[in-house]
């Protein structure tokens, strides 16, 4: 009677356990053929903040930890490999892991330490290897007993790869891009590209596809269904969006769409209330210069600063909190893509509409200079009375090294005051809400809306002080890499003639002997000047971002 029982209890269990598995096979077939047939487009979306537990990494972990190898990217110089994290995990360290490049031979690999080890970037961390040995496959070991070695994830050539995507609000989604080769500075042709979505690009699972409805530069922008900006709390985790061109094959894509704004804007912040200037900036390993760059432009009106973090392996992280715990407003955002500095801003831009007015796009070196001694909003308002003005465009003079041959201790605002006697070009300030659609971008000048347009301010109203060319310790940091798309590196025997190298400096890394006294054609200390009676101690007369002994 007992063994009759408890076939029957398995026999129901059985039943139970069938009626169930057809309802879910039922629901997820019927909620694909939904996509399939009612949407032509679905890409996936991926929160920006860690992923609830059931979700953060599915199977069996391959370590005590949870913790596997999502992507691998292998860049001109590097290889990075984005570990993804259960929510709970905290962050390993440099010194907890190894680089591990396998080899097809049973048994056989090679190790060695990481170059670097990044923070949070989405629900991963980024670790930065050397590129692998011909014939071996990049992976990670962790050192912790009980761990290892991590299985390889899939591995992206960086030539060819979507690697971010947004969800704006105006219901595109915006797409990344490189190894598209496009002109730049002018829209292509949309017709002859498609955006694609599926859980394996590119190998067609659940292929979907939508309209491009502008391509430019490195920046696609494409429809959003409907099926996504409704779905529940507005993510999924099924799916990656890339780009094919007609007749060709589909880029490599690690990206992962995300809505913006995430997170939302300051609730003090937003509509009229929005902060007056803001900044956009790329740097990689500049942080020593974060503090000057920052109090100054606080000083004259700025008040929030968006900081992308270009592949750094100093103390920015700690710069920022010490910059952030004095009450300045930064935004430090992990962007490791090499040579996307127009990228990058488009992404800031987006970033930063809902929360500034105007935004400012100059690097760490830059300073904006108002001989007046007048705040930046009151002279924005005075420059841009007409509605129409969307972009004022400020001219800039390049500092040379002044004679010195190291490092000033009080900054380059006051240790460097000789320059070139005509101004280089110009950076710009702009609305972002007035961008055109494709976001082209270049050198620091955004495409507008149809209708607007910008304004050159006088040099005796506004001015950028340039400290491009400094002593020859910070300024061969340069030779590593540039980080603008379309400016040829400094090694490069290309465009030698281009104003963005140094004039008769060549390819190498090497200090000519006059270096300090070169660049210097008008002694110019306004700047210096009006930071020493704004900023220096009565009693020390030291700066606040001096280090004090």
């Amino acid at each position: 009677m007992k063994d009759r029982r408890k076939r029957g209890s398995l026999f129901l269990v059985s039943r139970c356990a069938l009626a169930l598995l057809f309802v879910f096979v039922f629901s997820f077939t019927f909620s694909t053929l939904r996509l399939l047939f009612t949407e032509t487009y679905h890409p996936y979306l991926i929160s920006s903040r860690r992923t609830p537990p059931a979700e953060a990494i599915s199977g069996d972990p391959p370590t005590g930890r949870g913790i596997s190898i999502g992507e691998t990217v292998k860049l001109p110089d590097q290889v990075l490999i984005l570990l993804k994290y259960p929510p709970s995990a905290p962050l390993l360290t440099k010194d907890e892991i190894d680089c591990v490049y396998v080899y097809s031979s049973p048994n056989t690999s090679r190790r060695s330490p990481p170059l670097s080890i990044g923070g949070e970037y989405l629900d991963h961390q980024i670790v930065r290897c050397e590129l692998p040995p011909r014939g071996t496959i990049p992976s990670v070991s962790l050192k912790a007993q009980g761990d290892g070695d991590l299985p390889p994830g899939p591995t992206h050539d960086w030539n060819s790869l979507a690697y971010e995507a947004m969800i704006d609000r105006d219901n595109t989604t915006v797409v990344f891009v490189k190894g598209l080769n496009l002109r730049s500075g002018r829209p292509s042709n949309a017709s002859r590209f498609q955006c694609v979505y599926g859980s394996d690009l590119p190998g067609r699972k659940l292929l979907l596809r939508s309209e491009v409805l502008s391509i430019a530069q490195e920046i696609v922008r494409c429809r959003t269904p409907l099926s996504i900006l409704e779905a529940p709390n507005r993510k999924t985790n099924s799916l990656k969006v890339s780009i094919q061109t007609n007749g060709r094959g589909i880029l490599g894509s690690i990206a992962r769409p995300v809505f913006w704004p995430e997170p939302k804007p300051e609730p003090e912040r937003t509509g009229l209330n929005r902060h007056m200037v803001c900044v956009c900036t790329m740097l990689r390993n500049q942080a020593r210069f974060l503090p000057e760059w920052v109090i100054y432009h606080a000083r004259i009106g700025v008040e929030h600063w968006y900081i992308y973090d270009n592949n750094s392996e100093d103390n920015i992280e700690e710069i920022v909190e010490l910059l952030t715990n004095q009450g300045f407003k930064i935004t430090r955002h992990v962007w490791p893509w090499v040579k996307t500095q127009e990228a990058g801003f488009a992404h800031c831009a987006l970033r930063s509409r809902d929360n500034c007015k105007w935004v400012a796009f100059i690097d760490v070196d830059e300073f904006l200079h108002v001989p007046s001694g007048a705040d930046l909003g009151s002279v924005i308002k005075n420059e841009t009375s007409r509605p129409m003005v969307a972009e004022l465009r400020i001219s800039c003079h390049n500092f040379g090294p002044s004679g010195l041959k190291k490092v000033p201790p009080e900054g380059v605002t006051v240790g460097y005051t000789c320059r070139l006697g005509l101004p280089e070009r110009h950076k710009s300030i702009v609305r972002p809400d007035k961008l055109n659609p494709t976001l082209i971008n270049v050198v620091h000048h955004f495409h507008l809306k149809d209708g607007f347009k910008h304004v050159n301010v006088f040099r005796n109203v506004m001015v950028i002080n340039h400290y491009k060319f400094q002593v020859w310790e910070v300024f061969k940091e340069k030779f590593y890499r540039r980080v603008a798309t379309y400016v040829s590196d400094w090694q490069e025997e290309e465009n030698v003639g281009s104003k963005d190298r140094a004039p008769g400096l060549g390819t190498r890394a090497v200090e000519p002997d006059d270096w300090s006294s070169r660049f210097c054609e008008i002694n110019d200390t306004g700047l210096r000047d009006w930071v020493i009676k704004t900023f220096s101690d009565p009693f020390t007369g030291s700066l606040p971002w001096q280090k004090q002994e």
